[in-house]
């Protein structure tokens, strides 16, 4: 059996805002590990770029200092964290005034077989003056890459504008959006479990399953997040995160595992999804904001409470719940409940596939009446997938009709540490694979979709609906789904 591990050529990763949150929790931890795990070593190069007047003894503190407070102890080694921060470096830098720009040109190799990635983990706005400033350097190759974090916009005309600004340096297959959710292993195994399979492709369409519910589910807060007040939850994670897992579940199987083929027949579900305009936006969908409860059993500020006083009154949704459909012959007249929120009663992510009832009993005198299967696809935490079926409850006396769960879980199956997403994606970009991330066409198809959502909500005088931390959204939320005879998954919640 060949290894797991198996390594990178060599890179130089150039990381714009190198001195931010997302650096310091996610991507440094991530290098870390890959690091670690022998994935690369000391043939390449991790060089920071922030306007931070710091040294590279520095930013190798910084580094120190992240791998400390966010990599578990049992994986810090002193003696690799030492070969680690040896390859980090750094660059003060202000792409917004050509005066202070910095220079990366000591630090970034041409020798063609030495990988050239450039990070931007920065602000939107801040994305067509970075690449203005790698073009205008002579940083840029045709084989580089460059790796553009969300929020891509807060609406279609603002995020082709952003891509535009890309686009004019890099080329369409040069540019990774990423989209961490994509690089979760559950999330990967949606893929294998569609297309390594043969059993489920047979039944994977309207003639046997009855609806999907996808959740993602977070009990923190949002109010002490300044950017979260311009998006909210419709734009923060159904436009990305949630699309990506309806398309995932939805599209026809791919020619081929290539980047393209599958990114192909995402599009295609995307622009199969109904249109939810005008008098649909109430109907079909539901926003709400949460009040001061409980959560875990320790009591939270509502929304508002949260807010500095400039904003109160904001009428931003921390819940979205929405019944999408898809306009094609395999989904026709099934429905995709969808639902995401802040401070709701735990932190769960799952895909839920609901088969129809059988067709006719024979157990008319059995205890307990058949269910429909279900096929429950957890994405976080306790990652695993469960197929409830109906069984036999053992023992004489008659026939006691019993669901129970084949179950597959992650951590007992699979001894090792499960990676983290940006793990995976980081070295993807390295790999130039893009199978992972979105392409224009779909991002911009995404938009197309929500923005009528979003424009009908801002032409409506209500306010979104409250719902008491703690509990699952807005009571609106449960009727969108029981008045068309269904009920929210939420066993094991």
């Amino acid at each position: 059996m060949s290894s797991r591990i198996i390594p990178v050529q060599p890179f130089d990763y150039v990381v714009f805002g190198a001195t931010g949150d997302l650096t310091k929790r996610k991507l440094i931890p991530a290098l870390y590990h890959r690091f670690k795990d022998g994935q690369f070593d000391e043939q390449s190069r991790i060089i920071g770029v922030s306007r931070s007047k710091l040294s590279d003894a520095d930013f190798q503190t910084l580094v120190r200092e992240s791998i400390a407070a966010f990599v578990e102890s049992g994986y810090q080694d002193a003696a690799t964290i030492d070969r680690f921060v040896s390859v980090c470096s750094y660059i003060a830098n202000d792409v917004t005034d050509e005066a202070k720009w910095g220079d990366l040109s000591k630090n970034l190799r041409n020798d063609p077989k030495v990988v050239r990635a450039f990070y931007l983990a920065i602000a939107p706005d801040l994305f067509g003056p970075t690449c203005e400033y790698i073009h205008k350097r002579k940083y840029y190759r045709r084989d580089a890459r460059v790796v553009i974090e969300k929020p891509l916009g807060h609406d279609l005309a603002s995020s082709i504008a952003i891509n535009d600004e890309v686009s004019k340096i890099f080329h369409e297959d040069q540019v990774y959006r990423i989209d961490h959710y994509l690089g979760k292993e559950t999330v990967q195994n949606l893929l294998a479990l569609r297309f390594a399979n043969i059993m489920f492709e047979p039944i994977w369409n309207s003639a046997h399953i009855d609806h999907v519910q996808i959740t993602v589910a977070e009990s923190v807060g949002a109010g002490t997040r300044g950017y979260y007040d311009e998006s909210g939850a419709l734009r923060d994670m159904v436009q990305n995160h949630i699309i990506q897992l309806l398309c995932l579940v939805a599209m026809e199987p791919p020619a081929s595992d290539a980047a393209n083929a599958l990114r192909d027949e995402k599009l295609k579900v995307l622009r199969s999804l109904k249109p939810v305009t005008g008098p649909d936006v109430p109907r079909v969908t539901v926003r709400g904001q949460y009040r001061g409860g409980s959560v875990d059993g320790a009591a939270v500020a509502g929304y508002q409470d949260e807010l500095p006083v400039e904003k109160k009154g904001s009428r931003t949704e921390t819940f979205v719940a929405v019944k999408a459909e898809i306009q094609n012959w395999r989904w026709s007249g099934v429905p995709f409940y969808i639902r995401t929120g802040k401070r709701l009663p735990s932190r769960a992510s799952e895909i839920v596939i609901q088969f129809r009832h059988i067709p006719h009993s024979i157990f008319d005198h059995a205890e307990g009446a058949p269910r429909p299967n279900r096929l429950v696809i957890r994405i976080q935490p306790d990652e695993g997938v469960k197929l409830l079926m109906m069984i036999k409850d053992p023992g004489p006396g008659g026939m006691r009709l019993r669901e129970v769960p084949l179950n597959l879980s992650f951590a007992e199956t699979f001894a090792d540490r499960t990676p983290e997403a940006y793990e995976r994606l980081l070295l993807d970009v390295i790999r130039g694979q893009q199978t992972l991330f979105m392409r224009r066409d779909e991002l911009e198809a995404a938009w197309m979709w929500v923005d009528p959502i979003r424009d009908g909500w801002d032409a409506s005088t209500d306010a979104p609906q409250s719902y008491t931390a703690g509990t699952w959204g807005p009571t609106a939320a449960i009727a969108l789904i029981e008045r068309d005879g269904r009920t929210w998954h939420e066993d094991g919640h």
